[in-house]
């Protein structure tokens, strides 16, 4: 074989090794190009303006997708109740997205349904993401044994208060107990103040004075009521309560009156000395009543300390998700401290106990519900809820009103909730 003709095969098999080479490349290229799309449902403010939204769009998201570059993120904000009845309706027959943002009070309801992914079960690492957040906020993503989420934000409900309203009944500090309450309703009234306010008696409402004061709904496990809604503490609880409103130191708003004054416009008028509520009333008070003071403490502590409730959301996964490892990439990087500490300006409280510092700084009010927070715990986790929430509704608001003895009332709800804890 002459020279010329080695110089010429040498050529093909280059340029054929060339061409090899340029397939391999190209094949790898669009391997590593390939984006996965995942879909989030939502529920913050789906107003454009929001803080949440614009945060949410032009920050966060913008972010995880930078880091990302193989995940994209179609989120869709809805109304809140327009969430719950798309996922109701989708659950029936219709396509679900991969994650989404949770009310805690949904997260057992579909997880018995298989709709919601068990985490704990799903994601590698996740007991190590548990120990960086709240534990009453991580309780709320509980049923039967495992995890179906992860807290993304919280709040809690705390003692706010009107200085002025107890300096005029020659009061100078909040009550920081039942004690105190109690005895500060007396002087408040003969100033015609209400010592507290609420605007109903459901778990919500309710639940901070029954762990407060050494009560509970039910046992540890979420199975059952009897013993422990009817028990001694909680009956003594609730009593309280009752007794406060049979001496005018609380209004019949507690027991439904719509046309008593709310507690926002109460407090802000010196109508009512205390109330509990979340952090959101801080800009409506600002916004509302520029010149009110709004001052905060715990709530008040009794046989069991100072106890609040959680609430706030879960991020949770699809059983149906053909993208969960995109899906669970994307729950960390919410949970991650610059993606909390971001939502945070934007008025979300963070689910991590290790950003409390920047929390401050953002808004110096978080302060105290961080505190609260520490000890705050969940409603009972059941798919069964709302039915157990108006059950034991109606049993205290039985009592306060005295159609029924604080001890009848609640034992009675005790029997109609071991039914539901058990459905």
């Amino acid at each position: 074989m002459g020279f010329r003709k080695y110089i010429a095969l040498g050529a093909v098999a280059a340029a054929l090794l060339a061409l090899a080479g340029a397939a391999a490349g190209a094949q790898l290229s669009a391997k590593s190009s390939k984006v996965t799309t995942i879909t989030f449902w939502h529920a913050y403010a789906t107003n454009a303006a929001s803080p949440e939204l614009q945060r949410l769009t032009k920050i966060v998201i913008p972010r995880f997708e930078k880091l990302h570059p193989d995940i994209r993120v179609n989120q869709v904000p809805f109304d809140y109740n327009d969430l719950q009845q798309k996922l109701t309706t989708s659950v029936a027959g219709g396509t679900l997205p991969d994650v989404i943002r949770s009310d805690i009070i949904w997260v057992p309801q579909y997880a018995k349904l298989g709709v919601y992914a068990p985490l704990d079960k799903l994601m590698p690492g996740f007991k190590t993401l548990t120990k960086v957040v709240y534990p009453g906020s991580l309780a709320t993503n509980y049923y039967k044994g495992h995890y179906y989420g992860l807290p993304l934000d919280t709040n809690t409900r705390v003692e706010m208060y009107n200085a002025q309203a107890l300096a005029a009944a020659g009061i100078s500090s909040p009550p920081t107990t039942f004690a105190q309450l109690q005895a500060d309703a007396s002087k408040l009234k003969a100033k015609g103040t209400y010592a507290f306010a609420d605007g109903g008696t459901g778990g919500w409402n309710i639940l901070p004075w029954i762990w407060s004061g050494g009560g509970s709904l039910t046992n540890s496990t979420y199975t059952k009521a009897t013993g422990y809604l009817n028990s001694p503490k909680t009956v003594a609880a609730v009593q309280m309560l009752a007794d406060l409103y049979k001496r005018g130191a609380i209004p019949d708003l507690i027991v439904g009156n719509q046309g008593a004054t709310n507690t926002e416009d109460g407090l802000a008028q010196g109508k009512y000395a205390t109330i509990l509520d979340g952090p959101w009333m801080f800009p409506i008070f600002a916004k509302a009543y520029p010149s009110f003071h709004l001052r905060t403490t715990l709530v008040p502590a009794g046989p069991g300390g100072s106890v609040s409730v959680v609430g706030g959301e879960d991020i949770v996964i699809t059983q149906s998700s053909k993208h969960k490892a995109a899906g669970e990439t994307f729950v960390r990087f919410m949970l991650s401290p610059w993606a909390q500490t971001q939502m945070a300006h934007a008025g979300q409280m963070p689910v991590r106990t290790d950003v409390t510092k920047q929390l401050t700084k953002i808004n110096s009010y978080y302060g105290i519900f961080i505190k609260q927070l520490k000890t705050a715990r969940p409603r009972t986790p059941s798919p069964n809820w709302p039915k157990i929430d108006s059950v034991l509704g109606n049993a205290v608001a039985a009592a306060i009103k005295g159609s029924e003895s604080t001890q009848q009332a609640l034992t009675n709800a005790a029997r109609q909730i071991d039914a539901l804890l058990a459905g």
